[in-house]
């Protein structure tokens, strides 16, 4: 991302992206370059659809109300999302967006919520959930836009995973300890990652058993303070990164 502008505008949009592709906006998204940013005929714009990787488009301006985008030239090639899953018990509201916007930007490739029996908040508004991803996507130069899945009991939600994928448990009784050596000897991870973050009431001891008996499972601790569930994603997201992913 050297070099990347990230000051010019940058929308995403749901249509097949190609040279000369006209590309008909919302009310919205009209409203936001025209009104907002202010943008004239023939202003650039970067747009992207989380397929066809990204474009810089022309404004084409049809009163204070309507504008069209026309596709010049691909920018950037069209990259995979990461191979992490992101299994959260989901919490109310502002919260939630937040942590939604937090995973995306660390690198979820898929957003899988899960209700453990201390889960906050058991009705998940996945169109909100996709909203939030996409608005941190177009502000942090994001091409993929990460899966929002329903969300899942978490015993069925373990049966339904591969089983060479290996699961993360962020574990707030197990044993205080460095979790990036822990991750570390793992050495290279090929078939894919899941991290699990519980509630803030905790796992019970049933569903802590339940996790810790996959084959392919590392508990971990994310230190010696409680955190809330949203800074733990960004914690967690971050120390897997910075050993399997991305990062490294």
């Amino acid at each position: 991302m050297a070099g990347y502008d990230f000051n010019a505008p940058r929308l995403f949009v749901d249509a097949p992206l190609q040279v000369d592709a006209r590309i008909a906006l919302d009310r919205g998204q009209a409203n936001y370059l025209v009104n907002v940013l202010r943008l004239k005929d023939g202003d650039s714009v970067l747009i992207f659809n989380g397929r066809d990787g990204e474009w810089r488009a022309e404004v084409s301006v049809e009163g204070r109300k309507a504008a069209d985008l026309v596709c010049v030239e691909r920018t950037r090639e069209q990259s995979p999302a990461p191979d992490i899953v992101y299994a959260f018990a989901p919490l109310k509201h502002a919260r939630l967006d937040y942590m939604v916007q937090k995973a995306v930007e660390m690198g979820a490739g898929v957003l899988q919520p899960i209700l453990t029996q201390r889960t906050q908040s058991s009705r998940v508004n996945l169109d909100r959930m996709r909203s939030n991803a996409i608005e941190a996507a177009e502000q942090c130069g994001i091409l993929a836009i990460p899966e929002v899945r329903e969300e899942e009991n978490l015993e069925r939600f373990l049966k339904g995973l591969e089983k060479e994928r290996l699961v993360i448990f962020c574990d707030e009784n197990a044993p205080v300890s460095n979790p990036v050596e822990a991750l570390a000897k793992l050495g290279n991870i090929q078939d894919g990652l899941v991290v699990i973050v519980g509630p803030e009431g905790g796992f019970t001891d049933q569903e802590r058993a339940l996790v810790a008996a996959r084959e392919r499972c590392v508990c971990v601790s994310l230190g010696p303070r409680i955190l809330r569930a949203d800074t733990a994603a960004v914690a967690a997201l971050a120390i897997v990164q910075s050993v399997l992913g991305d990062w490294n």
